[in-house]
């Protein structure tokens, strides 16, 4: 059996509500950093060149998708997970869906602190779910090529577009403003979710959408 055949072998099928599970472990963790005695501890479980490699704290790059900032952080990380997240977990099933949004985020936290350590930026913690939410948002427009996505609640735009317009904003974000936000962690969701569908699926994103628009 090859390594291909391997990586690329299927499930069963299931749901579990993984995307409400993932949820609520999030407001959990945010409430027990912010308002118990572990106040004070996001420096453990958040991602930084200090933590990870200085004091190989290893669990770092999985802990550090369940920590955010403040509240709006939290809130709209969580926003975005539920509009997208039940739907791809529903298409994909509940173990392929956690498999990728944990691997996508992993990958995610790894390149970002690679980028820290290689520009010095010893001290900097990366914190928050979005690079994982990223990949999901790459993922819904894989699999629902045609949905429409409403910007502000009026504006109809194909998810496909949505992902191209994301990758410019965040990417131009990235090159030419100075931002605590995690630009290149949100472009490497994208990425490394292109990645699962062409390696794990053998899906090839942009040719979905050729053929959903032709």
């Amino acid at each position: 059996m090859g390594v291909l055949s391997v990586v690329r072998r299927p499930f069963r099928y299931t749901f579990s509500n993984a995307t409400l599970v993932i949820i609520v472990v999030n407001i959990l963790v945010y409430v027990l950093l912010r308002f118990s005695p572990l106040t004070g501890y996001e420096g453990y479980f958040a991602l930084s060149v200090r933590g990870f490699l200085g004091y190989r704290m290893v669990w770092q790059p999985v802990t550090y998708m369940f920590v955010h900032a403040n509240m709006q952080h939290l809130f709209f990380n969580m926003l975005g997970l539920l509009f997208f997240g039940i739907s791809v977990e529903k298409a994909l099933g509940s173990r392929e869906y956690v498999l990728m949004y944990v691997v996508c985020g992993v990958l995610c936290g790894v390149v970002s602190v690679a980028v820290y350590f290689f520009s010095g930026a010893y001290g900097v913690m990366l914190v928050g779910a979005s690079g994982a939410i990223y990949a999901m948002l790459l993922a819904y427009a894989v699999i629902f090529p045609r949905s429409r996505i409403f910007i502000w609640g009026i504006l109809p735009v194909p998810a496909p577009v949505m992902v191209i317009v994301y990758t410019i904003i965040e990417l131009s974000s990235q090159l030419f403003t100075f931002s605590p936000v995690a630009h290149l962690t949100h472009l490497a969701g994208f990425a490394f979710a292109w990645l699962y569908f062409r390696v794990r699926m053998g899906i090839y994103p942009l040719r979905v959408w050729k053929d959903a628009y032709r």
